[in-house]
């Protein structure tokens, strides 16, 4: 018997030893900090993240996401939770599909990675409505993101929600569990001077809140120097090395080192060279930081409607290490992983000195840590902005590119400079996948008969929101005016002219059911006019206006109030009266699409939808038409986009699953020659001018089968679908 127990005991004490030989993560039982670093289970670490956010990409891809971040010298997945995407309505719950934020921790987990988990619930991120759902601004008496009763309970109820949901998989590192971090509100500081005393209130309750919640981690708040113990406080930007925490005992984080920038309809795709970002991080690491998170590690895709903004593209790549589809970019990825090997290879001295700065030049400088017993690590840094420099340290000559730091682990043997990259760049190609589309139809709708069945009938012009809430991009408007027989246009005369002003986003005018054009805001500008003559007729006339949004705004003070739609006046100029103010007589409003209430995205759709096949189907260009076709699923494992380039705009679906918003409006910039040294700039460094901002769509794999692949566009101005073709992206 005692033999027995001995071996049983053996065999457990090897199983128990191999389960924490195999992940890092599980040994985990204890997270602090004190002013160098966080501290897991006694031991300072120097800690490398990157932001991938779940429902940006698909559930079959996140091991492979996971995977090659570990591959490229991660320790921690980054990622938001997405109130809207979990809580589409009050007290129900979506955690299924790409918002399994379980089944993606415990991916993480899998993997041997720890996760800082950001729950905000407020996550900017260029999300619909920052993240919050939008039932949340019809709550009785609420006012976003301050000392409001109304609001801080909806935000309490939701973040115990998702803790009490983490403690119960046992997720947290003092459960033995990844998460190692938590975030409680997001980037706040822009907003608190505007809100006083209520704001500070507000962020000294979340604090408590947050700690009050027992999860046995750390909590932070990014962007807010105000953040009260033992809250850390956290950085973010392109550069972080002049941040300093609040408290000399809370260590120097990095919590959103911004590995490019956002793209929106009509600008420029902005790039950042490698170079400057690995300059920025060992800036960072030199002068004392310990934790760095990029943002974004991968970007993703912002499937269905979740982009916000406005006008942000259903691209999310944010020029990533890895892109949008999944793929590494080079050099960016190996760049940085020899960069996080480098780093590393210092962790040890890093975490036990503050540095010794030398100046060695002009713009030259040594940062030096100790770790004792003769350990030294140097990081030789050179500021200039063109100009290489020769540099003499330890009795040493150094050469230093501009604008860059050489790591000497040993503090003599240089192993990697910011500028030197070794890595070949990677070459793009978006190439046929020999699909074919095929039973192309169409759907017109039907714009005769708007405002006969109006779902609200209103003096004046509602704002779009408060009519939609938001269940979809479109919103009818429609009147009528008379116009009498003895009008001078009617008889040769100079037509009227309409005004519409809006807003946002877009709008396209039709009067008697002509279409008469469109307009459209920006990201900067919402609100915008259209102008028209428009040829009436003696009698009534029905002037039907339908309001586009482009996404929810997702960052300001109390973007809450922001009006969409058309809310400004419409108004017909030249009648023989004057002008006609036609803003508050009585409207009809109509939310969604006819095609969106008969479903035609769906791959069940009722088979008596009056659709036109053939090559009628193709002939047409109109505004507002709806098309379908299928197509064979590509061989390969190669990743797949729609070229959308013959269309216009408008929305894609395939097999009812939404791929997103697609424009093909034409970036606008300056696309000139771009030099990493140097401060950089979401506008510099720009590319794809004079081309469409996003011409391919990414189509998960795991949508399709085999065969017969439903593809569905609403096109909004009118674009030509026989040219839309399915390809594969290859990086050679």
């Amino acid at each position: 018997m005692g033999t027995t127990i001995l071996v049983l005991s053996k065999i457990l004490t090897f199983l128990l030893t191999t389960m924490l030989i195999g992940s890092s993560v599980i040994q985990c039982s204890s997270v602090t900090y004190d002013k160098k670093a966080i501290v897991i289970n006694g031991h300072r670490r120097i800690l490398l993240s990157g932001s991938i956010h779940y429902p940006r990409s698909t559930p079959e891809m996140w091991e492979d996401l996971i995977k090659k971040a570990k591959d490229g010298g991660l320790d921690v997945i980054d990622t938001y939770v997405f109130w809207n995407g979990h809580e589409p309505s009050p007290g129900t719950y979506n955690f299924e599909g790409r918002y399994d934020l379980v089944r993606f921790i415990k991916t993480i987990q899998e993997v041997g990675l720890y996760v800082h988990l950001r729950i905000g619930p407020y996550v900017c991120a260029e999300w619909n409505f920052g993240g919050f759902p939008v039932w949340l601004k019809y709550v009785d008496g609420i006012s976003f993101r301050t000392d409001n009763g109304p609001f801080k309970s909806a935000m309490q109820g939701f973040t115990e929600k998702i803790v009490q949901m983490m403690k119960e998989h046992r997720f947290f590192a003092s459960q033995g569990g990844p998460i190692i971090l938590s975030q409680i509100e997001n980037e706040f500081e822009p907003d608190l001077k505007g809100l006083g005393p209520a704001g500070h209130s507000y962020v000294n309750w979340a604090a408590k809140m947050a700690v009050g919640l027992n999860t046995g981690v750390p909590w932070v708040m990014c962007k807010e120097d105000d953040a009260p113990d033992p809250i850390i406080n956290t950085c973010n930007g392109f550069y972080c090395d002049y941040f300093t925490p609040n408290k000399p005992y809370k260590p120097t984080m990095w919590t959103e080192a911004w590995s490019g920038w956002f793209t929106e309809f009509g600008g420029t795709v902005p790039k950042r060279p490698v170079e400057d970002l690995a300059f920025g991080v060992a800036r960072f690491i030199q002068k004392g930081g310990s934790y760095i998170n990029y943002y974004m590690y991968h970007g993703g895709t912002n499937f269905g409607r979740t982009a916000g903004g406005p006008f942000i593209t259903t691209s999310y790549d944010y020029d990533a290490p890895i892109d949008e589809y999944g793929l590494v970019q080079e050099p960016k990825y190996s760049h940085l992983k020899q960069l996080h090997q480098a780093i590393k290879q210092c962790e040890a001295a890093l975490v036990s000195s503050d540095p010794h700065v030398t100046k060695l030049g002009n713009y030259e400088e040594a940062h030096v840590f100790t770790a004792g017993k003769g350990s030294c690590v140097a990081f030789l840094t050179n500021y200039h902005m063109n100009a290489p420099a020769k540099v003499v340290f330890n009795n040493r000559h150094y050469t230093l590119p501009a604008w860059s730091i050489s790591i000497l682990p040993d503090c003599r043997n240089v192993v990697f400079n910011t500028a030197t990259v070794a890595a070949k760049t990677s070459h793009v190609q978006m190439v046929p996948s020999g699909s074919i589309l095929y039973s192309v139809a169409r759907y017109d709708e039907d714009i005769a008969t708007y405002g006969n069945r109006g779902t609200i009938t209103a003096r004046g012009l509602l704002e779009q929101v408060n009519v939609t809430r938001d269940t979809t991009d479109y919103l009818w408007y429609t009147t009528s005016v008379d116009i009498k027989a003895s009008e001078s246009f009617l008889r040769g005369g100079k037509w009227p002219t309409l005004t519409v002003d809006s807003a946002g986003h877009a709008v396209h005018v039709f009067v008697n059911g002509h279409f008469y054009g469109s307009a459209f805001g920006t990201r900067e500008n919402r609100k915008f006019s259209f102008s028209s003559q428009v040829n009436l007729r003696g009698g009534a006339n029905k002037i039907a206006l339908l309001s586009v949004a482009v996404g929810l705004p997702n960052v300001g003070p109390h973007f809450e109030t922001w009006a969409t739609g058309i809310v400004g006046s419409v108004v017909l100029h030249g009648l023989d009266e004057g002008n006609k103010d036609l803003s508050w007589q009585k409207w009809t409003y109509q939310a969604g699409l006819r095609g969106e209430s008969m479903n035609l995205v769906s791959p069940t759709e009722d088979s008596s939808v009056d659709w036109i096949k053939g090559s009628l189907a193709k002939q047409n260009k109109q505004p507002l038409t709806w098309y379908k076709a299928y197509f064979d699923a590509p061989r390969g494992n190669e990743p797949l986009a729609l070229d959308l380039k013959s269309m216009g705009k408008g929305q894609a679906w395939i097999n009812g699953q939404s791929i997103g918003r697609y424009w093909m409006a034409f970036a606008k910039g300056d696309c000139g020659s771009c030099n990493y040294a140097g401060t950089y700039r979401q506008n510099k460094c720009q590319s794809g001018c004079g081309e469409p901002t996003q011409r391919w769509y990414h189509v998960p794999r795991s949508w399709l089968k085999p065969k017969g692949n439903l593809l569905v566009l609403f096109e909004e101005l009118g674009g030509d679908i026989s040219k839309v073709s399915v390809v594969k992206r290859s990086v050679n």
